[in-house]
């Protein structure tokens, strides 16, 4: 590829990729601080609030597997474009949202536009970087700036909703995504997949349910009832969905996510780490704005001040972890990642009116190292073993479990919290919020557990199996494309 043929050039393309991945990030933490703020302003619920968040997650999650393969087919730098042009409108229409209704729509085509950034971005990234330790050391650059964005984000949401007001975190989006599409026009070289997968209609919308059902339903639980019909109901949904989507997919001569991918032991693994570390990182950021805007009445400000010391750590972290995997691999990483976060949650699983700042800011820093450890050896583990051609793939489902895990954090962590609560948030919440921190611990061991199992030699030869079977010959595809596939 000529075009990238230069170690400037190919710095050049990793950078663009990560102002995508960076506005994407911090725009999935910003909102965290000024949840108060839209409260008030437009009248929101406590279950308004987490659709205000997960609106954006769900479809993100939803949408990025085929975004990844959209990329393929009809070129890997349009779709990047149009996923940039769609994530500043959609910035622009939060910007100007009338209502709750409106502002959660609008989020969603934010997350239209950003599902076509994370997953294509790689694809170029993998693409561009064809030397394993060149692509080794921009992959921890990549996942680098992502925690760092997703640290930023509630900080600069602090200073931007206390100086000017919740709108102004929409803003910010909108000269990055233009700098980004003029970039990527001028820099990044046009490429498709040799032989693209093709659409899979089906397994999208079982996708969609799958997702849209399970958050749904654990948000809305706290005041339906957690035995109640339409609970049960929507539990119901999403594991038929769920099932469905496995046995549809295992039919497909190209489906739009291979079961047969989580026969990687690395690949499953990082999977799960990736929900259980996003799931602690969602968590910890609402619940955090929460206690210190509701019960203790900090301002925006104050609120977003208070996480610096977390989001200094992430900073500092996060790129260090980039060249601890290169150097060591994943498994330092990962453990360091998990015990932190769990020791830091366990620090405020004691956590009332009067907790001493000192107790937070500790608890803070403890969990900006977790956080700022774990993102790069999530992407690596993923990718690890795969060959080249399913390595934007491997990836992307990396992407939709961060998403996925950001989702399930909102909706199962909190809404344990916000069914505890006894009274109002001020005097009820931080005694509410004990067993959501246990919860987070628990996510920290998951990763902990996880960084040691899915990183050895019978891991990594779990994956080069999978690698075998996945570059082996597929049998013809029957006419409606759901002929068996075999495998050794």
């Amino acid at each position: 590829m000529p075009e990238t043929s230069t170690p400037r050039r190919r710095a050049l393309v990793l950078a663009i990729c990560c102002m995508s991945l960076f506005i994407v990030g911090i725009d999935i933490t910003i909102v965290n601080v000024a949840l108060p703020s839209i409260q008030d302003d437009l009248g929101a619920s406590v279950s308004g609030l987490q659709w205000v968040v997960n609106g954006y997650t769900v479809v993100l999650a939803s949408l990025l597997m085929l975004a990844g393969s959209t990329g393929d087919r009809l070129g890997r730098r349009r779709t990047f474009q149009t996923g940039l042009a769609l994530f500043t409108f959609g910035s622009l229409l939060c910007s100007l949202a009338p209502g709750l209704g409106w502002l959660v729509a609008a989020r969603a085509v934010q997350a239209v536009g950003g599902s076509m950034l994370n997953p294509v971005a790689m694809s170029i990234i993998v693409n561009t970087f064809v030397d394993p330790a060149e692509r080794a050391r921009a992959i921890g650059v990549w996942g680098g700036v992502a925690g760092i964005s997703m640290a930023l984000g509630p900080v600069a949401g602090g200073l931007l909703v206390g100086s000017v007001g919740w709108q102004s975190i929409f803003w910010i989006n909108i000269p990055f995504g233009l700098a980004a599409m003029a970039l990527a026009q001028r820099y990044i070289p046009e490429s498709r997949a040799d032989h693209p997968r093709r659409p899979d209609p089906v397994g999208q919308g079982l996708m969609i349910v799958l997702l849209a059902s399970l958050t749904f339903t654990l948000i809305e639980a706290p005041d339906a009832g957690w035995t109640s019909a339409r609970t049960l109901g929507g539990f119901a949904l999403a594991v038929a969905a769920l099932g469905t989507l496995v046995r549809y997919e295992l039919r497909r001569h190209e489906p739009l996510i291979d079961p047969r991918f989580f026969r990687s032991v690395p690949l499953s693994g990082a999977t799960v780490t990736a929900v259980c570390g996003f799931a602690s990182l969602s968590a910890f950021l609402f619940l955090n704005t929460v206690y210190l805007q509701d019960a203790l009445g900090y301002s925006a400000l104050r609120a977003g001040l208070y996480v610096l010391p977390m989001a200094a750590m992430t900073v500092i972290c996060a790129p260090l972890s980039g060249r601890l995997v290169a150097a060591r691999g994943p498994r330092p990483s990962l453990v360091v990642a998990g015990i932190a976060i769990s020791v830091s949650a366990l620090m405020l699983t004691n956590l009332d009116n009067h907790t001493p700042v000192a107790q937070l800011m500790a608890a803070y820093v403890v969990f900006g190292i977790g956080f700022g450890l774990i993102n790069a050896p999530i992407t690596n583990t993923a990718v690890s073993g795969m060959p080249r051609s399913q390595a934007g793939v491997a990836a992307a489902v990396a992407t939709t479990s961060r998403m996925t895990g950001q989702s399930l954090g909102i909706a199962v962590i909190v809404s344990v919290v916000v069914s505890s609560v006894h009274g109002t948030l001020g005097s009820g919440f931080a005694a509410a919020s004990h067993v959501g921190w246990a919860i987070v611990a628990g996510c920290g061991l998951v990763v902990v557990v996880l960084g040691i199992l899915t990183t050895g030699p019978a891991a990594m030869r779990s994956a080069a199996r999978v690698a075998e079977r996945l570059a082996a010959p597929s049998p013809a595809p029957s006419p409606d494309s759901r002929t068996p596939i075999s495998t050794p």
